[in-house]
């Protein structure tokens, strides 16, 4: 669910982390200084100090817009720590790439582009946007104040670096939000790695652009010669090149280090070859059909209202991974005989209802995502395991209480997870179905739906009514789909004319 409010301690623990990540940013623009200049990056300070101290301040200044405005429109942003360090890391690492290559390579070959992208990909859209721009005027102000035409005279061997000119800087500037914030629309419909070096080829258009008429009136005159273009655009490819390259080499890193559910991760964990996928296929094949099946549903109807539907798919595969400990004792992998008649009913619903708890386990320990996690403690919330409990009660004497027999939840904290909920339990409804029309699918779903209402197992999420509907009405056109009737074939048997 959507953070809402921050806890004092949670205040405090985000503005020691905004602070000690600060400090870690002087130190690499001290690191940039140090490429740049050498032995000779003291006495570069000392001769620039008022310099240095603007940078400093402005350094803080925007580290206090970020916080700001991660306060007011994204507290989740603040709540965890490890978010915080995930966006300063990425800071470093766009900050050094593009000051090494610029002072390798050139100032129009530095990777501006791998920021908006990698931003993009971990953060929402809105959120990446504003990243985009903060570091934008952070590389620009370093250039304009510490990387100019004052740094030559303090290069340790005179002519092996060019400074970053002012036109330079301005057309980076521009270069990093407009192809940039180009770049964060068009990774929306990526769905495979090597779809983002179609995008690199794409942003090379308005990259050599702007480059190139913003920079022109430095080649006015004799100087202004078909060469000095074809510079600019192939130092401009370069800048998408190694932009790409540096996104495709960070991604995976970054999806590890903080558990980031990018749209490659999610495709990649849910493929035959994800180890648990495989294992669930080897051991219980009747589960993994179920699964798939559920998956189906989940992301049509994440989908429908608007919801990941790659992480509901995703979410989806791994929601019964837990059924792993004990497959033979779940129906769907089960041949002919139920090994629950030699059990007692208390005995079998602990052996149902631990493959909720053992899933969340399974998740952790092979250090998959939380949010699956979640997925696997809520998507029985805490409702009665209805056949032991019926069997039990026929071999009592009196009544029994209801929460014995029940998961103990919690119930489902995200819309995501309620739609889990629904589609598992219609699934394997539905299956069971000797008849499967329509109108009887309709009406068991409707009855699934009705019953974890009355007994308030949406409660904890922010799904509305409407939506509930909606989810309702995208499962039974997806089952009446899955399970529609067929023509029966005639029994003829055909033998080869001879």
């Amino acid at each position: 669910m959507t953070k809402t409010k921050l806890s004092n301690k949670e205040i405090v623990l985000s503005i020691l982390t905004f602070i000690i990540c600060q400090i870690l940013l002087f130190v690499v623009l001290f690191l940039m200084l140090v490429i740049n200049t050498g032995s000779c990056v003291i006495p570069f300070i000392l001769d620039n100090i008022n310099n240095v101290i603007t940078v400093a301040i402005a350094s803080v200044i925007l580290s206090f817009i970020v916080y700001i405005y991660f306060f007011i429109e994204s507290k989740d942003m603040l709540a965890h720590c490890g978010k915080i360090i995930e966006v300063y890391l990425i800071l470093y690492i766009s900050l050094l790439a593009t000051d090494v290559i610029g002072f390798y390579v050139d100032a129009a070959a530095r990777p501006l582009l791998f920021f908006p992208l990698i931003t993009a990909m971990l953060f929402k859209r809105r959120k990446a946007i504003f990243l985009t721009f903060i570091y934008s005027l952070q590389i620009f102000i370093f250039n304009r104040f510490l990387n100019g035409e004052s740094i030559t005279s303090f290069v340790s061997i005179p002519g092996t670096y060019q400074p970053i000119h002012v036109i330079e800087g301005f057309s980076g500037l521009l270069v990093m939000f407009c192809s940039g914030v180009l770049g964060i629309f068009l990774l929306r419909g990526i769905k495979t790695r090597m779809g983002t070096v179609m995008v690199a080829l794409v942003l090379f258009i308005p990259t050599v652009i702007i480059n190139i008429v913003i920079q022109l009136s430095n080649y006015v005159g004799a100087n202004l010669e078909l060469m000095k273009i074809l510079e600019l655009a192939v130092f401009s490819l370069l800048d998408c090149i190694f932009s790409v390259l540096l996104f495709e080499l960070i991604l995976p890193i970054m999806e590890v280090l903080f558990s980031e559910l990018t749209q490659f991760r999610l495709r990649e964990l849910t493929s035959d070859n994800a180890k648990l996928i495989k294992k669930l296929k080897q051991q219980a094949l009747g589960t993994y059909n179920h699964c798939v099946v559920v998956a189906q549903l989940a992301e049509a109807c994440a989908s429908a209202i608007n919801e990941d539907p790659e992480l509901a798919r995703a979410a989806a595969y791994y929601h019964d991974i837990g059924k792993l400990k004990n497959p033979e004792m779940f129906a769907e992998n089960q041949s002919e005989y139920d090994l629950h008649k030699e059990l007692t009913p208390e005995l079998s619903v602990d052996i149902i209802r631990s493959h909720a708890r053992e899933g969340a386990k399974l998740i952790k320990k092979y250090k998959l995502p939380d949010f699956f996690a979640d997925i696997a403690v809520q998507h029985h919330g805490t409702l009665p395991i209805k056949y032991f409990y019926a069997k039990a009660l026929k071999m009592s004497d009196g009544e029994l209480n209801v929460s014995n027999y029940s998961y103990p939840g919690p119930t489902p904290t995200s819309k995501i997870a309620a739609i889990i909920m629904i589609a598992d339990a219609s699934e394997a409804a539905v299956r069971s179905l000797s008849n499967r029309s329509a109108e009887n699918v309709a009406k068991l779903v409707g009855s699934i739906v009705e019953e974890r209402m009355n007994l308030d197992q949406f409660v904890d999420c922010n799904i509305t009514l409407s939506e509930i509907n909606i989810v309702t009405q995208t499962v039974i056109n997806q089952l009446a789909g899955v399970y529609h009737a067929r023509v029966k074939y005639p029994k003829l048997v055909l033998s080869k004319n001879k």
